[in-house]
């Protein structure tokens, strides 16, 4: 186990290349946190080099400008140097983003001895959202999740030194649970972008047109498809909030305010009656003491008997 009182001690070269990523995960909005004060000290920089090389490949999969045979170009560029390594570092300061990403993830893998698997997973998800823009499946969906969001809960768990099979599917549960919840938030970002999450096995269910979602309010039709989606997700939720109450220590309390912000964020989407069009449902504010009550009046699951 990791102990959350101790500071982790690098190379200058390494710390700034730590240090480079722990801003990119501070400078990016999430709903979720990344690399925060809950987790133990020994964690956050290797969570923010993780965070660092997803949000990098993020970025190349939804660039708008370049075509996709150069946005697949640039994420099969960074899986190459995932898997090259990188050099031993001489100067941190004529080093560009990038490379400082690779230095920190590199240090990371090695310290944590992380399977590169699971950083080509994301990769693949990545492409994907290049090369996909429809669901015709939950199938579909969950096995993108099973790329796009469940290799970064498996990771934390190395980091944190955690490597069980019942811990990975109790994280699986949550973090696909968290993507999905992002896709429902996002749904009009994602409209706009010509993607599509919520399967058409469930639109069609509704009834819910494609072509609605240019109103300027969501339709009767499509508000009950994201109500059953949402029905979908807190089931998947409900499956994976054991690990919160498995791990020990500080990882304990990030992975219940995490939990319980997903949560929320439903919950605001459905105080909204499912309208993810005119706004965009968001943990502000008004929802910290909320989340902070719930988080000490948290109860440990039950087992079914």
């Amino acid at each position: 186990m990791v102990n959350a009182t101790a500071s982790p001690q690098f190379s200058p070269e390494v710390e700034a290349a730590y240090r480079y990523c722990e801003r990119v995960a501070r400078e990016h909005y999430e709903n979720f946190p990344v690399a925060s004060s809950l987790l133990p000290a020994l964690m956050r920089p290797h969570v923010a080099a993780i965070y660092a090389f997803a949000r990098r490949a993020d970025d190349f999969a939804d660039e708008p400008g370049p075509e996709a045979a150069e946005r697949l170009r640039l994420l099969d560029g960074w899986g190459a140097r995932l898997d090259r390594g990188v050099p031993a570092v001489h100067d941190a300061a004529r080093m560009t983003g990038d490379d400082l990403i690779f230095v920190a993830l590199d240090n990371t893998i090695r310290t944590h001895r992380l399977p590169r698997t699971l950083f080509h997973d994301l990769l693949s998800a990545f492409r994907q959202d290049v090369t996909t823009t429809r669901y015709d499946t939950w199938s579909e969906v969950l096995d993108y999740c099973r790329r796009s969001a469940n290799p970064v809960g498996r990771l934390v768990l190395r980091v944190a030194g955690y490597d069980e099979p019942t811990l990975d599917t109790q994280s699986d549960a949550v973090c696909t649970a968290l993507q999905l919840t992002n896709f429902w938030q996002d749904l009009a970002i994602d409209w706009r972008r010509g993607r599509l999450y919520l399967p058409a096995e469930e639109r069609n269910r509704a009834f819910a047109r494609e072509s609605d979602l240019n109103r300027p309010e969501l339709s009767r039709e499509w508000r009950e498809a994201v109500r059953q989606a949402i029905r979908r997700t807190k089931a998947l939720f409900q499956t994976g909030r054991p690990i919160c109450d498995a791990v020990r220590g500080r990882l304990r309390w990030e992975l219940r305010f995490t939990w319980l912000g997903g949560m929320r964020i439903l919950e605001n989407i459905e105080a909204a009656d499912c309208d993810v069009v005119t706004q965009r449902p968001t943990l502000g504010p008004g929802d910290a003491p909320l989340l902070g009550w719930r988080a000490l009046r948290w109860r440990k699951t039950v087992p079914v008997s």
